[in-house]
């Protein structure tokens, strides 16, 4: 059997509770569960501040005079502080009959007379419940009417707090405390009393600390309730300024300040009996937000669903305001973010729960006067005060997120690493609203500082990474491109590049330290490969470092730097298999595997230098030439690429062609580019759906036809979403996960269709089953057959 140490009781508490406003927040929620009537009291009485009395205690060293030592002490109280608490410090002092008595009769009145009083006009609590519930840590009670309120799926929680570990936060506020509480049904007021000190005994054991409840005096009124907690012995130098500063920051975010006042829960602070404002966010800031994503993820027919209104309003360029509403159903948010990673369940997507969310994005530098809130400096000034994105459950806050020093969306860092507009998180201003029992799995820590690490909270991050980050930050982009003269950056593209090349260097340096020497031809030729891919690359850099502003030169150079990607991370994958492979096989004697692992590769190999040379017609000069040539030699060429690769995955293509050729005069390495990021996409989201479902087989089914020339390419992936039939050939739109999220693609895929005054469009009358598109359809005018 267990025995626990008195002091054990204290570490419990300075653990839990963190900060001062958690320790009231602890102390509100309870009031809040006994179902306040008229919300939560907070009294400050002080008549004699913490340092005035430390300066006091110094100053009575060097006093001779013991009636003048009594008289500064006296009046040094607070004027404004309750007569009760003067008269009765000032009595203490007047008792002592030496300075050492007046020391002890200082430090004790100090402790008594400084008070913070918590009080609230709920249900309280008798006799039996002060035994049995609240002198009782970890009390299961309220944690059962959860569980059962869950079980049953309420729409509301019981209690707001359940751990039964709460009234411990009375002790980081001060070491006495003094519980004053009655049920309706009692005739007197039930009394408790805790001396928090006697707890640091190292050698006492807890249960050789002795609480018990008393009865008190008879209740005021016969029908009241409720619990007043006087908590003293004080620890914080509490004055009335950092009371004013509490209660217009901590206490105007402890509950959502974006409901109105009828509907927030009540909560008034007292200074010395003068009430304290505790602010409410103005509207008319809200309203003066340069964008905003208001939107909802649920659960519907047990599938997520995430929906999301952007607005974006002033940019600080001439632009009209844009509205879009942006819907993500259950493939696009397993892609987005599951991926092919796996690091968690797809279940965790429905059991994250539903949760809301409103978020405001401000240019700083843009503000102006707001008439509401007042001149510049005001108006920055309150958007400071409300920044952050705040997370409430039940309309309370949840810690530490949305304070100056956190950044749980991690928008700081990842702004550093963009260009254009900044999404910081001092931009913001805005709230995500979630329920105990809508989102049972996203629980706080034992210590209140922030969700337990789980499957659900990982998704609920990147949702709202997503929402922020990407919907958001890509409708402001988009907004630029489109009505002010950008263009497109490759350097995060050319350092992937860079990065992928070395990995593919690295790993050819070490195949040829372990690779049997009769075996050297393999070898060979990836270096080869490599040699080719390096020099093509080296001349892509060139190009883009060359590229001017002009739109047709920018989009040769983004279908470039795209593809020069594309191979670069092929070379690197299939070296750094090989090398795996042969790094497992060295130590053993198995040279007829050796051989076979090498043969895969140098047959990899040759589908790399085949896509490296297929990519030269791509360059600038050579673009530009129209040439006549079969197209049902280019699409069985490109197909032959990706010999390797749809091996790898286990892709059964399908051409289908007539038997006879279909000839063209265009433009080859647009075409290429064209087939190139079908089947890379197409690739990608098959092998989605194959990790998913061990009976899916993934298939291609590519047709060509004439009269006029047509290359309709369709798979039995995933599909898209026929909401965003359109938006796919956009710029930057991507749903693929964060790893492989570039969204380039099929923005120059159409591009390049155009360019060979062709169309590349999604059929919207191929649906599936499950509604969602899977059909591409390339034509080329008649007048370009030959």
């Amino acid at each position: 059997m267990f025995r626990i140490t008195a002091r054990t009781v204290l570490e419990l508490g300075s653990e839990l509770i963190s900060s001062d406003i958690i320790a009231f927040y602890e102390l509100i929620k309870n009031g809040f569960d006994a179902k306040t009537k008229n919300g939560i009291e907070i009294r400050f009485d002080i008549p004699l501040a913490t340092n005035a009395y430390r300066k006091l205690v110094t100053q009575l060293e060097k006093l001779t005079s013991l009636s003048a030592a009594k008289e500064q002490i006296i009046s040094a109280l607070d004027a404004t502080a309750s007569e009760a608490a003067r008269s009765g410090f000032a009595e203490v002092i007047e008792d002592a009959g030496s300075f050492e008595q007046l020391r002890e009769a200082l430090k004790e009145a100090q402790a008594r007379f400084n008070t913070i009083t918590i009080s609230d006009t709920g249900s309280g609590m008798s006799m039996e419940d002060l035994e049995k519930s609240f002198l009782v840590i970890g009390t299961p009670s309220r944690k059962r009417d959860v569980e059962a309120a869950l079980r049953n799926k309420n729409a509301q929680t019981p209690y707001l707090g359940e751990k039964g570990i709460g009234r411990l936060s009375a002790m980081r506020l001060g070491d006495r405390l003094r519980v004053e509480t009655a049920r309706e049904s009692d005739t007197n007021i039930n009394l408790l009393e805790i001396d928090w000190k006697e707890f640091a005994d190292v050698d006492a054991m807890l249960d050789q600390i002795h609480i018990s409840p008393e009865v008190g005096p008879p209740k005021r009124t016969k029908a009241s309730s409720g619990t007043t907690m006087i908590i003293s012995d004080l620890g914080e130098n509490w004055t009335e300024v950092a009371v004013g500063d509490m209660a217009g920051y901590e206490f105007a975010r402890l509950s959502d300040p974006f409901l109105n006042a009828a509907t927030r829960p009540r909560i008034a602070i007292f200074w010395h009996g003068e009430r304290k404002s505790i602010p409410i966010m103005p509207s008319s800031l809200l309203d003066a937000a340069h964008a905003r994503i208001v939107g909802k993820y649920e659960i519907v027919d047990n599938k997520p669903l995430l929906t999301c209104h952007v607005e974006v309003n002033d940019l600080g360029f001439e632009h009209p305001r844009e509205h879009e509403t942006v819907v993500r159903t259950e493939p696009d948010l397993l892609a987005l973010l599951i991926g092919r990673n796996f690091d968690v369940e797809d279940d965790a997507l429905l059991t994250v729960g539903p949760f809301s969310f409103d978020i405001n994005w401000y240019n700083r530098r843009r503000l102006t006067a707001i008439e509401a809130i007042g001149d510049l400096k005001a108006v920055k000034a309150a958007q400071e005060k409300w920044g952050g994105i705040m997370l409430f459950r039940d309309r309370f806050r949840v810690f530490p997120y949305g304070e100056d020093e956190d950044d749980w969306l991690d928008l700081d860092r990842l702004a550093l690493r963009r260009s254009g507009y900044l999404m910081n998180k001092t931009q913001f201003t805005g709230r995500v609203r979630i329920s105990r029992t809508g989102n049972p799995q996203l629980v706080d820590q034992t210590n209140r500082e922030g969700l337990r690490s789980t499957s659900e909270e990982k998704v609920f991050l990147r949702i709202l990474r997503y929402v922020v980050q990407d919907i958001l930050g890509d409708s402001i982009k988009s907004v630029e491109r489109q009505y002010k003269n950008q263009k497109i950056d490759f350097s995060e593209a050319e350092s992937k590049v860079n990065a992928l090349e070395n990995r593919a260097k690295s790993a050819v340096s070490r195949l040829k330290k372990i690779a049997p020497k009769e075996e050297m031809a393999a070898i060979e030729d990836l270096q080869q490969a490599l040699l080719e891919f390096s020099e093509f690359a080296e001349d892509a850099r060139k190009r883009i470092a060359e590229v001017e502003q002009e739109s047709r030169q920018m989009l040769e150079m983004a279908g470039v730097g795209l593809m020069v990607e594309v191979v670069a991370h092929e070379l690197a994958r299939a070296s750094e298999n090989a090398l795996e492979a042969l790094e497992r096989l060295k130590d053993k004697d198995l040279p007829q595997g050796v051989r076979a692992h090498l043969a895969i590769l140098q047959a990899e190999m040759k589908s790399v230098s085949k896509r490296v040379r297929i990519l030269d017609p791509m360059s600038v000069s050579g673009r530009q030439r129209k040439e006549a040539f079969s197209l049902d030699e280019l699409v069985k060429n490109s197909i032959e690429a990706h010999e390797a690769q749809f091996q790898r995955h286990s892709i059964a293509v399908k051409l289908i062609s007539s038997k006879a050729p279909v000839y063209v005069k265009a433009v080859k390495g647009m075409i290429v580019q064209i087939l190139e990021n079908l089947i890379s996409n197409s690739v990608y989201w098959m092998d989605m759906r194959a990790k998913r479902e061990s009976s899916y087989k993934p298939e291609i089914r590519i047709t060509i036809e004439s009269s006029p020339p047509v290359i309709t390419f369709e798979d039995n992936g995933p599909g898209i979403a026929p909401d965003n039939k359109d938006k796919i050939f956009k710029a930057f739109f991507s749903l693929k996960d964060t790893d492989r999220r570039r969204g380039l693609g099929l923005f120059i895929a159409r591009e390049s269709a155009e360019y060979c005054d062709g169309t590349l469009t999604l059929d919207a009358t191929s649906k599936e089953k499950n509604g969602r598109l899977h059909r591409f359809v390339f034509e080329l005018p008649q007048a370009s057959q030959q």
